[in-house]
């Protein structure tokens, strides 16, 4: 085996063991909170907060920033990672709130609502970015890139990516046409021709400026589709 197929192979447990120190530089117990879903077109904002068991933490070497990891890969890794948490919480903002408010605005209140969840209760809250939602929480710090830095938010990343795009799947059922279970609502060729062809439906994001473009001057949405077939 050559050096660089030696390198190759150790890489995942040095991101491991980075994560994981990155981690172990806080005392107590410590809630990694990423989201997912900021920029598409249409469906829910996601926040997910995980408290890692340290004795279990073992087996999650492989785990890294989900935008990093295969559709596949992030499938495997959410029930290892909930089997190796103490626990974890899960929540949603819809696309409505986004439009009603801001989606920093729909990302923060997610983030509030899957730390409020966690049945334990974390002493250090690692937020994935540069803003932290405004709750009674001590010891909360955000972290630019943290879903590159913590293991247990590039854990959080990871179930929050997975539980979106299961969602998005379930949409394509209700929504056929669009293409969700595909681009999972992200701004695509194939999505802005499905809008064309169909209208938009109840989740796509009418305050975003692509979207936008379907709705008359009037504000009203132009060949809304409310139904699933």
């Amino acid at each position: 085996m050559g050096r660089r197929e030696e390198k190759a192979l150790n890489r995942p447990k040095e991101i491991f063991e980075r994560l994981l120190s990155f981690d172990r530089g806080y005392r107590g117990v410590v809630a990694g909170v990423d989201e997912a879903g900021r920029g598409p077109w249409a469906g829910p904002v996601v926040a997910a907060a995980v408290i890692l068991d340290p004795a279990g933490v073992s087996g999650l070497e492989g785990v890294d920033d989900s935008k990093k990891l295969s559709e596949k890969k992030r499938e495997a890794f959410f029930d290892i990672i909930t089997s190796a948490s103490l626990c974890y919480a899960i929540s949603e903002v819809s696309n409505r709130f986004i439009d009603e408010q801001n989606i920093l605005s729909a990302t923060l209140t997610a983030m509030k609502g899957c730390i409020e969840k966690l049945s334990v209760k974390p002493e250090i809250i690692l937020i994935d970015g540069t803003h932290c939602p405004k709750a009674d929480f001590t010891g909360m710090e955000a972290v630019k890139d943290g879903d590159a830095k913590s293991l247990s938010i590039a854990a959080a990343s990871i179930l929050a990516k997975v539980h979106r795009d299961r969602a998005m799947r379930n949409f394509d059922k209700l929504y056929p046409g669009y293409g969700f279970s595909g681009h999972k609502g992200y701004g695509t060729a194939a999505h802005a021709e499905a809008i064309k062809k169909l209208g938009i439906c109840p989740i796509h994001r009418v305050s975003y400026k692509p979207v936008k473009e379907f709705i008359d001057g009037e504000g009203n949405k132009l060949e809304e589709k409310r139904g699933g077939n």
